[in-house]
């Protein structure tokens, strides 16, 4: 895998850095034209960029392009970083962040879309705050990383690496010969979604502030909102079944959308069978909930549907916005919704989970051992849509799966080691690593994460981190093979 240079990469995590400290002169900016305190920002955006500037200018440039090694290492750290920098501006506002544990807890819920949040009463953040946690959402939706690919020209076909190590997934392919326009094609229907829904919301009557803070937020999969009650607070059904509608557009396969969009073959776009799954696991939830709120709960039929469909959708795609309290739901339909967190959206997209395409897959792996059970000398292929699975795929699906579950238990451990009730670590820690935000339990849609002990908010984070790099790039750096030569 190549030598790890160490100057190769702080050189480019200082290029980073001074593309992070670009992006906060963007709240800054809104921050004084909105006649807000400009401090908070200011002094982040000085550190930020200083650093960053300190590492581009004094270390050498590399002479050639980054290894896989390097490439993994250097996802790792661009995300602690951007995490640690991004969380200055909450720091440096004591009067709403008490430590830097919540300040960078709330930073690594926001830059992996997590939407986790510590705050109990988010009208009362000022606006510069507030454009800050969902801008974050933003960025880190479609990946720090990528974005980096395709701004930063240093790169060059080193940049394969970092987009193998961030765009994971089985679906994560080049869109066109160069990584960097692949990453820019991206990004351009990145934007245009956004776009999209600011209009949209703005067309259904949410103020122009709201507006743009939910549209990086839901297409980014985030759920930061700048309500306390999340989208429940518009009370607006025109609202709610736009903000679904964009929770299921950026949780689906940018791939797709790049064939749709771009290629103009709506035909691919329709008969993929990832889409088909996703959409049928949230229809048929949906209905099954809205079931069990109208004849259990005493809901209104019209009433339960949709909150079960927005609901469904939110934790479904991972966005976590909320419009009722879930946590006070019946067990079952509280039982599905934890299971809809593991799942997640398609590959390729914003969502967290494990992907509703491994879920297929993993179906169909157990299906096949049934099948060898009874026939010991047949040869049996997993097919998936129109393909057969290669059994290298098969074997990394498994690894994933462990993982993903052993990084459970051991949160779960941790957590409940620091103090933290059984119910509530589970659900915190699905909620984290799967990127979902609001959990059960004490981490509700209500009560959030404030009340955790620090050593819990800590854990998390680490689990929102390694979550949305989907395991592999995160436990790897901690392996003794990887730092062997």
């Amino acid at each position: 895998m190549g030598v790890i240079r160490p100057a190769a990469l702080g050189y480019i995590l200082g290029q980073f850095l001074l593309a992070l400290g670009g992006t906060l002169l963007i709240p800054l900016a809104f921050s004084l034209w909105s006649h807000g305190g400009p401090a908070p920002l200011a002094y982040a955006a000085v550190v930020t960029a200083g650093t960053g500037s300190a590492l581009f200018f004094g270390l050498p440039r590399p002479a050639t392009d980054l290894n896989r090694r390097e490439g993994l290492l250097l996802v790792f750290c661009v995300w602690l970083a951007v995490s640690f920098f991004g969380a200055l501006p909450f720091y440096f506002s004591p009067a709403y962040f008490s430590s830097f544990t919540d300040a960078f807890f709330e930073a690594t819920s926001g830059f992996t879309a997590s939407g986790a949040t510590i705050l109990r009463d988010i009208e009362s953040l000022p606006r510069d705050l507030q454009f800050w946690r969902c801008f974050s959402h933003w960025l880190g939706g479609m990946g720090i990383v990528l974005l980096g690919i395709a701004i930063l020209p240093l790169l060059g076909m080193g940049g394969m690496a970092l987009y193998r190590a961030e765009f994971s997934g089985a679906r994560s392919e080049k869109l066109k010969p160069r990584i960097a326009h692949t990453a820019q094609a991206l990004w351009k229907i990145y934007v245009f979604l956004t776009l999209a829904e600011y209009v949209a919301l703005r067309w259904a009557g949410m103020n122009s502030f709201d507006a743009l803070c939910h549209s990086f937020s839901t297409v980014a999969t985030g759920g930061f909102s700048t309500r306390t009650a999340s989208v429940g607070a518009f009370d607006s059904p025109l609202i709610e079944c736009i903000i679904v509608v964009f929770m299921l557009m950026g949780s689906i396969n940018f791939t797709l959308h790049y064939r749709l969009w771009v290629e103009r073959r709506p035909r691919r776009f329709i008969s993929d069978f990832e889409l088909r799954t996703l959409l049928f696991i949230v229809v048929s939830s949906s209905l099954v909930i809205a079931a069990i709120l109208a004849l259990k709960s005493g809901y209104a039929p019209a009433m339960a549907l949709r909150k079960a469909l927005f609901q469904v959708t939110a934790i479904t795609t991972t966005t976590g916005f909320t419009t009722d309290n879930f946590a006070q739901w019946l067990p079952l339909p509280q039982l599905i919704l934890l299971a809809l967190m593991f799942m997640g959206g398609c590959t390729g997209s914003t969502s967290g989970g494990l992907k509703a395409s491994r879920m297929v897959l993993l179906y169909k792996v157990v299906i096949r051992e049934f099948e060898r059970m009874v026939e010991r000398r047949g040869v049996f292929a997993v097919r998936v849509g129109s393909g057969v699975i290669p059994e290298t795929a098969v074997r990394s699906l498994l690894n994933l799966v462990y993982l993903s579950f052993l990084v459970n238990f051991l949160g779960c451990i941790l957590l409940a080691a620091s103090g933290v009730d059984v119910f509530t670590s589970i659900a915190a820690v699905a909620a984290a690593m799967f990127n979902i935000g609001p959990g059960l339990g004490n981490v509700g849609p209500v009560e959030g994460y404030g009340g955790l002990p620090a050593f819990a908010k800590w854990v998390l984070s680490f689990c929102m981190l390694a979550g949305r790099l989907e395991f592999y790039t995160v436990l790897v750096i901690f392996t003794p093979a990887f730092w062997h030569k």
